[in-house]
């Protein structure tokens, strides 16, 4: 079992920025990809950002392409998601994932393990 906390999410203007945190805790962050997705209300969760194990392969939805930055310290067991030039409709609750596998993906139900969101709200 995986056990993933984020934290980092909070309130920000637009144009604003937020560094989002997941530490993972128990099995072994070892050959995990992880990803990031995010639920809007009244909208279905949705990919955001994916990280490979080894950190060399990234995939970003077109929505945050350019603004948005994964990354891992697979020393600390964590990953991130810098979030830059944030606008209204980033407004979700984020949320942390990891793979069983190393290739990082976009498809929600390859991910195994689940952290319990945090939320952002971006004000215009």
């Amino acid at each position: 079992q995986v056990q993933l906390v984020e934290s980092g999410g909070g309130l920000v203007q637009a144009g604003g920025s937020l560094r989002l945190s997941c530490a993972a805790s128990g099995r072994t962050f070892t050959s995990k990809a992880m990803g990031w997705f995010r639920q809007a209300p009244g909208k279905e969760r949705e990919f955001v950002a994916a990280i490979s194990w080894s950190g060399i392969n990234t995939y970003y939805a077109d929505s945050v392409k350019g603004r948005f930055t994964i990354s891992r310290d697979n020393a600390k067991n964590t990953e991130y998601l810098q979030m830059n030039s944030l606008k209204p409709e980033d407004t979700a609750v984020y949320y942390c994932a990891a793979r069983l596998e190393p290739l990082a993906s976009y498809r929600s139900y390859e991910y195994a393990y689940w952290g319990q969101g945090t939320q952002v709200t971006v004000s215009s």
